[in-house]
């Protein structure tokens, strides 16, 4: 990497590493570590963003530091802000501490602070040198920086199936396709999520509680926004996860609004069905930086046809339901063209299933011969 030193890429690591013990805690704001150092090179402190309204990493490392702060470097993944919102901005703490250098990860895209942070600490003769680990540190907060330059969340579905690719028996049986291993990871993927969504299909045949309930997470874990896309507002007033901890949505597109223990979200309608590009959008609006889908194969195909599926988080159990199961995604396609192009990022083994994690690929544009 052109103009830094092992020493910055180190530092810059450990900064990241510190960002990530607030995977879970942090949204609406995005994760974010720091490291300070002296002159010499040694560790000062350390600091990184725990949760909304507390001090930001930059302010938890200079509290940690004291006076020791006074000419060292801050190691940042992300531009240090440079406005008022629950705290006050960063740029301001570092200057007034005596920080002579920052090197940060990448710029904010957020468009309140994006290069004014930096350029605020210029202003101040701090030295800035950036950006460092640009990539690694942007795989922090996929959603935050998606939110911020494109107005919705980073969309993950999550699925179960058979190495045939079934989701279910024809008669909707699926308890349990994935073993415990399996299914103790999909809480993982849930704790740090903002949101969970799922469809009025899956509430019905299922009841599902859709909660962070891993003794791992402690005795009360955050618990993400649980929204249901409920066309025809059918949702019963019983519904397990009406009665969970946490906040739960309807989306809807029908007049009637009945109070059933919800927020009701009247949304857009498309050929009768919830806008979904509009949910996203609310979504968005709430704060989301990443939402999980956990549906059956007519809600996770419409995610997938309308554009919105960033990550698949696939489970394999090494069984076969046979052709007249239920399968994956409801997802007619006609020719070899129409096929959904993914990127497999990861597969590993959990339990006695597999897991693989991928990204969808935009379509590219058809080239006539």
């Amino acid at each position: 990497m052109s103009g830094f030193t092992a020493a910055d890429e180190r530092w810059m690591q450990r900064a990241c590493e510190l960002a990530l013990e607030g995977l879970n805690t942090t949204t609406p704001n995005p994760r974010v570590g720091c490291v300070l150092v002296d002159a010499d090179g040694n560790l000062i402190a350390e600091g990184f963003h725990r949760k909304a309204g507390e001090a930001h990493a930059e302010v938890a490392a200079l509290q940690q530091a004291g006076d020791a702060a006074r000419g060292a470097t801050a190691y940042v993944t992300l531009e240090p802000c440079n406005h008022h919102g629950r705290t006050g901005p960063c740029t301001e703490a570092l200057i007034a501490a005596g920080i002579a250098e920052v090197v940060f990860g990448m710029e904010d895209p957020n468009p309140r602070v994006s290069g004014q942070g930096l350029e605020r600490l210029r202003a101040a003769g701090v030295r800035v040198r950036g950006p460092v680990l640009e990539s690694q540190v942007r795989a922090l907060n996929p959603g935050f920086i998606q939110r911020m330059t494109q107005g919705r969340p980073w969309i993950r579905c999550k699925l179960a199936m058979s190495l045939d690719g079934r989701t279910a028996m024809a008669s909707g049986e699926s308890f349990w396709i994935t073993g415990e291993p399996a299914r103790a990871d999909v809480q993982q993927w849930r704790a740090r999520s903002c949101a969970i969504v799922t469809g009025i299909t899956s509430v019905l045949k299922d009841d599902p509680a859709l909660t962070v309930r891993d003794p791992a997470f402690g005795e009360n874990p955050r618990q993400p926004l649980r929204v249901v896309v409920d066309s025809r507002l059918r949702t019963p007033p019983e519904a397990r996860l009406l009665r969970m901890p946490g906040t739960t949505a309807v989306a809807t597109c029908a007049f009637n609004r009945p109070q059933i223990g919800a927020e009701i979200w009247g949304l857009p309608s498309v050929a009768g069905a919830v806008d979904l590009t509009a949910l996203a959008g609310k979504l968005a609006e709430r704060g989301c930086n990443e939402v999980l889908v956990e549906a059956g194969p007519t809600l996770a195909g419409s995610f997938l046809r309308a554009g919105l599926i960033d990550e698949l988080i696939i489970y394999a159990a090494p069984k076969l339901l046979g052709s007249s199961a239920r399968p994956l995604f409801d997802l007619p396609l006609s020719f070899m063209a129409e096929a959904v192009q993914l990127e497999i990022d990861d597969v590993r083994r959990i339990g006695d299933d597999w897991r693989f994690l991928a990204r969808v690929r935009p379509p590219q544009p058809q080239t006539l011969v």
